[in-house]
């Protein structure tokens, strides 16, 4: 993943679902999602063999019975991905214990893109582990970008100098390993800093 361009991979039976499920995560706002649709288990497994992806998108029905729990034992990179499970129909809730999340083929643009956001900016138990937990002064910083603000508009808000303000900002982009403000902004609505309805008009 680089420049907040997330890898996911589509494993659905269904053709016609398949590239619905692709055709829509093109048209996410915020996100650069390099779709990859994969047609079979084998396939699937093969591509995880050679590639790392960001998360998989699967069909707890995909090749009649998708077994993730023998997939992750079989192949490392399966182990380090995220998945959600969607769902075409009714699904017992056991069979979703290994996902992290799940949507429906009826639910709107919208419910799609917060779980995805929440799911590829969520980081791992490891790197939770290690990564650097922002300050209050930080978080308020977060919020006036995303807003719009220029360096000079919150130093004056906040009554620090420019200087100060942009040393923030690169410690925010160190630690969270974010380095651009629709990346920002993502980060700030599934981290709850701001609602969406407060960014929503803006171009992310």
């Amino acid at each position: 993943m680089s420049n907040n361009t997330f890898q996911i991979i589509i494993a659905i039976s269904s053709a016609i679902l398949r590239s619905g499920v692709a055709a829509v995560l093109r048209r996410l706002p915020g996100l650069s999602i390099h779709p990859v649709e994969v047609p079979s288990i084998d396939a699937l497994r093969t591509y995880l063999q050679l590639h790392q992806a960001d998360l998989i998108i699967a069909d707890p029905n995909f090749g009649g019975h998708f077994d993730l729990h023998t997939l992750k034992e079989e192949v490392a990179n399966a182990r380090k991905v995220k998945y959600i499970a969607v769902l075409s129909s009714v699904i017992d809730s056991s069979t979703l214990k290994e996902y992290h999340d799940s949507f429906t083929i009826y639910d709107d643009t919208n419910t799609i893109s917060q779980k995805l956001n929440k799911l590829l900016l969520s980081p791992t138990a490891d790197e939770a582990e290690g990564q650097e937990q922002l300050s209050q002064r930080e978080k308020e910083i977060i919020t006036f970008v995303v807003k719009g603000l220029t360096n000079k508009a919150i130093a004056d808000k906040l009554c620090l100098s420019v200087h100060t303000v942009i040393t923030h900002r690169r410690n925010i982009a160190r630690k969270l390993q974010i380095h651009s403000p629709a990346g920002l902004t993502i980060y700030a609505i599934v981290n709850k800093l701001v609602e969406l309805k407060d960014v929503e008009s803006l171009n992310v």
